[in-house]
């Protein structure tokens, strides 16, 4: 049990998060040139809406890999572990910035899109574009932390 639950885990973890990452990190640079105008306007407000969108769904998706994570640390009875208590913690940052800081960033260069640049919407989100970058950042930092420790597991009993 304990394989199949670590394969869905890790598999969840590479199709769902791994498309978030990308996207997060895509984002601010495609919307900073979709929100300046310019002959690919048009373009770049597309890409936007689609990164958004993957954004959405897979970080709802990407709930799956916390879910399976504590199914397989209880089938390994781990639940107690040091490292998976600063994953879980470290995840729960995590999915808290993306909920709080890069979806309203998002949404609201989205929602910025096609309004007259002097628009207080607009100039808002230009503005909250700078936040953007760091907050898709420390995202992908939390990620690349959790799967180091979910990797080397310092202080594990389980031997690996």
């Amino acid at each position: 049990m304990a394989k199949f639950l670590l394969s869905l885990h890790v598999l969840a973890s590479v199709l769902f998060i791994g498309p978030v990452a990308v996207a997060v990190s895509m984002f601010p640079r495609r919307a900073k040139a979709a929100l300046a105008g310019g002959p690919d306007q048009a373009s770049d407000a597309g890409v936007l809406g689609v990164l958004h969108r993957i954004t959405q769904v897979y970080a709802l998706l990407g709930v799956a890999v916390p879910v399976l994570g504590i199914g397989l640390a209880q089938v390994m009875d781990v639940l107690g572990q040091s490292w998976l208590i600063a994953s879980m913690v470290l995840t729960a940052i995590a999915g808290l910035s993306l909920l709080l800081f890069v979806l309203p960033g998002q949404q609201a260069a989205v929602d910025a899109l096609g309004l007259d640049p002097k628009d207080e919407q607009h100039t808002k989100a230009v503005g909250g574009l700078r936040m953007l970058p760091m907050t898709a950042g420390v995202f992908n930092l939390l990620w690349a932390v959790v799967v180091v420790l979910m990797i080397v597991r310092p202080g594990s009993t389980t031997g690996a």
